[in-house]
């Protein structure tokens, strides 16, 4: 009898799991699935906003995984391979949808004295990391040109590094400095809008309140 038996799908380690996978074993790629699909999902839902939209794109982000995974080479690592096709997949989508887009291709705002990149694009931003109204947040980020957005959520949301983020969106690690940048000015501008908001409807409120007449009656009516 052949001592060798076949390892279970839940037991293969992720690079048996790619390599199986490429030779069409369909229980490998069910293990690839099962070790990036939560945060595949997550990246799509941050993108577009829409669980139904997210589970959707997650399932076509896999159908192409799919088909490509035997021109993965090892190159990077395999979620950065995964999260760019990832990212082309959302990005097709939204070009379909026809929303505005911002090229990648816009080069680094020079700093004033130096004439070269600004030093503190792309840094923490404080003003975003503090204790702010998460739903407000949301909402903002929502309302990012594309361009923007995706590069907010890798950075600030999904934790990856400009380098990381340029060989995922195709683009050099100035532009992905520079697109963020623009992506937490972007934000700020929204949230003092939405904080302004608040603030009108208080105000209304307020107003609302004074001019309702008191309708309690008076000892002498009452009597």
């Amino acid at each position: 009898m052949a001592r060798t038996r076949r390892i279970e799908a839940g037991e293969l380690t992720e690079a048996d799991a790619i390599r199986q996978a490429q030779r069409g074993d369909a229980a490998a790629f069910e293990r690839l699935y099962r070790l990036h699909n939560r945060r595949v999902y997550s990246l799509c839902l941050r993108m577009v906003g829409n669980t139904a939209e997210a589970e959707d794109l997650t399932q076509e982000a896999f159908l192409q995984l799919f088909r490509k995974i035997q021109t993965f080479r090892g190159e990077s690592a395999f979620s950065t391979w995964l999260h760019r096709l990832t990212v082309n997949v959302v990005l097709m989508r939204l070009r379909k949808k026809s929303l505005p887009e911002t090229s990648l291709d816009e080069a680094t705002e020079p700093d004033e004295e130096s004439g070269g990149p600004r030093k503190d694009i792309g840094g923490p931003d404080q003003l975003l990391t503090g204790s702010i109204d998460r739903v407000n947040l949301g909402r903002a980020i929502e309302q990012l040109p594309p361009g923007y957005k995706t590069v907010f959520v890798l950075h600030d949301v999904q934790g990856y590094e400009h380098n990381e983020i340029a060989g995922i969106m195709g683009c050099s690690i100035g532009n992905s400095k520079s697109q963020l940048h623009k992506a937490r000015m972007r934000l700020r501008e929204l949230l003092h809008e939405a904080e302004r908001a608040k603030a009108r409807e208080k105000r209304e409120a307020a107003k609302q309140e004074r001019d309702v007449p008191d309708t309690k009656p008076t000892p002498d009516e009452r009597g």
